[in-house]
């Protein structure tokens, strides 16, 4: 198990008092229970939708954290004082789940499983499926805020989830590598490229849609 106060003190340690550590430690302890609580969520619907219909729209799940050196990076870029409030209003994604669909109808119809939820509620919707953005990047985000139930209360989290499709996050992992790569900037033919390939994945997307209709249809 990860030791939250060593990761907490270990990037922070001058910025708070030694009495706080502990403090933090369990701050960011409760979006790691954050993110257990959605995963769950994820498997439950996964196995509940291969047991009723024989197809689970989920191929894999990613989690993260933000780390503490980041929190901190990002604060400093919203000229925000460091503070337990301050980091849980203004950043909304220090907890962060990807995942991973076969076929962009997937995509969808996770967000209306999500939402369907009653203990979920939805803060935020960025859809950059419909509406990608400029560099091609495709991906439909959400900040959704979750209930945790500690041992002496229950903490309204808020977390940011990404859902995609292999063909998607193949070009985004892609993207990634290449923008640090040219640190973070991209020559303007190999942005052109990227453009270009967002929109051939786009159309691949569309295409295993319709055939896997086409095969469902022979049922």
């Amino acid at each position: 198990m990860i030791d939250y106060e060593e990761t907490a003190s270990s990037e922070i340690r001058n910025l708070v008092d030694a009495n706080q550590l502990k403090d933090w430690a369990k701050f960011l302890l409760t979006y790691k229970f954050a993110i257990d609580e959605m995963e769950t969520k994820f498997n439950i619907l996964n196995e509940e939708l291969q047991f009723i219909q024989q197809y689970n729209p989920i191929e894999h799940v990613k989690s993260r954290i933000k780390t503490p050196k980041s929190i901190l990076d990002k604060m400093r870029r919203k000229n925000l004082a460091l503070s337990m409030d301050n980091v849980k209003t203004h950043i909304q994604d220090i907890a962060g789940i990807r995942v991973i669909c076969s076929f962009n109808s997937d995509i969808y119809r996770l967000v209306d499983m999500i939402s369907a939820h009653s203990d979920i509620r939805i803060v935020q919707v960025k859809d950059y499926v419909k509406h990608p953005k400029p560099n091609g990047y495709q991906s439909l985000h959400l900040i959704v805020e979750i209930p945790v139930f500690l041992t002496d209360r229950t903490e309204r989290v808020l977390m940011e989830i990404q859902i995609r499709t292999i063909a998607m996050d193949f070009w985004a992992s892609l993207e990634h590598k290449i923008y640090y790569k040219f640190d973070k900037q991209i020559p303007d033919h190999i942005e052109q490229q990227l453009r270009e390939t967002a929109h051939i994945i786009s159309s691949l997307d569309e295409r295993m849609v319709q055939l896997h209709l086409e095969v469902q249809s022979y049922k």
